[in-house]
């Protein structure tokens, strides 16, 4: 517990996961989400040292967050318009964040699928529909909070689900299934049995790679079956058994995925997948080690400049 929560009494470390739940969802960043938090927790405590009235610490703690997120993503647009290569939300990975646990609830709005096709939403739009569809605020409640009439939020709420529904991949796959695909993909990875691979994607397999400029990585995604698999192929088994790097099964943003270390135990990147029915339709590979540095220590061959 920080000195800050100890000040502020129970209040700011019980509500902590929630509001980490919604900054989190609401700007993709673990970092930036937990510096929202701080800042709403230190705004908390000043209004409460200078004697305001809160008759919910919830709800005006959940309220300051979600504001400050929406100011966040405002000024942070410019620079998601000038990331480098395929921007990818920052992983979570539940095994290693006990802090961030309260994110692992409602998997499906934690994936990354779900989370970029947020990144169409504007800013208030997309508070609106998540505090009405994820975190299940009143109306009422959520006007308060981005401080718009009732009717109006509710038209935003119908509209965002509505661009929702239309682009959210359907994923009618069993958790079992899933943690069998990735075990098959990570088999196939170990003996080099490209057959395999190809075999466990989806016809239209799309990749995706985050280096942000920092490392070398795919800059733009590659389409189709068999060129994600000589790719994938060509990463974790000819390349990857030459630097003895290791796999390892995760749960990465809600779903199955992968974390790769190197021989020094320290982490490379993180493996998200799409799986569907068919397949795995999308893997989504984050190796910016700016968005890896709350996974814990980072290897050295992530500092290598990207050269194209």
């Amino acid at each position: 517990m920080s000195e800050l929560d100890q000040q502020g009494g129970t209040e700011i470390s019980e509500y902590r996961p929630l509001l980490l739940s919604i900054a989190y969802r609401m700007l993709g960043s673990v970092a930036d989400a937990e510096d929202i938090v701080q800042e709403a927790s230190l705004r908390f405590h000043n209004a409460k040292q200078s004697g305001t009235v809160i008759e919910s610490a919830k709800t005006y703690l959940a309220a300051i967050t979600t504001r400050l997120a929406i100011d966040y993503l405002r000024s942070a647009r410019v620079r998601r318009e000038s990331y480098v290569g395929t921007w990818l939300p920052e992983p979570v990975v539940t095994e290693k964040e006990t802090k961030m646990v309260g994110l692992a609830e409602m998997g499906e709005s934690l994936s990354m699928a779900f989370l970029l096709i947020l990144e169409s939403l504007s800013p208030v739009e997309r508070a609106v529909f998540l505090l009405r569809e994820v975190f299940d605020y009143s109306y009422k409640e959520i006007a308060q909070v981005v401080e718009r009439p009732e009717d109006t939020c509710r038209q935003m709420f119908l509209r965002a689900k509505q661009h929702i529904e239309a682009g959210k991949p359907r994923y009618d796959v069993q958790p079992e299934q899933r943690e069998e695909m990735v075990a098959r993909f990570l088999a196939a990875c170990q003996t080099g049995d490209l057959t395999s691979l190809t075999e466990l994607l989806a016809t239209d397999a799309t990749f995706y790679g985050d280096g942000g400029g920092k490392v070398a990585a795919v800059a733009h995604p590659i389409v189709g079956r068999e060129k994600v698999a000589r790719l994938l192929f060509g990463i974790f088994s000819q390349k990857g058994r030459n630097l003895g790097i290791r796999l390892q099964p995760a749960t990465v943003n809600g779903s199955k995925g992968l974390l790769v270390f190197d021989p020094e135990q320290k982490l490379i990147s993180v493996v998200h997948f799409d799986i569907a029915a068919d397949g795995i339709e999308a893997v989504r590979i984050v190796i910016n080690p700016d968005k890896l540095a709350h996974l814990g220590p980072i290897s050295h061959m992530t500092q290598t400049p990207r050269t194209n």
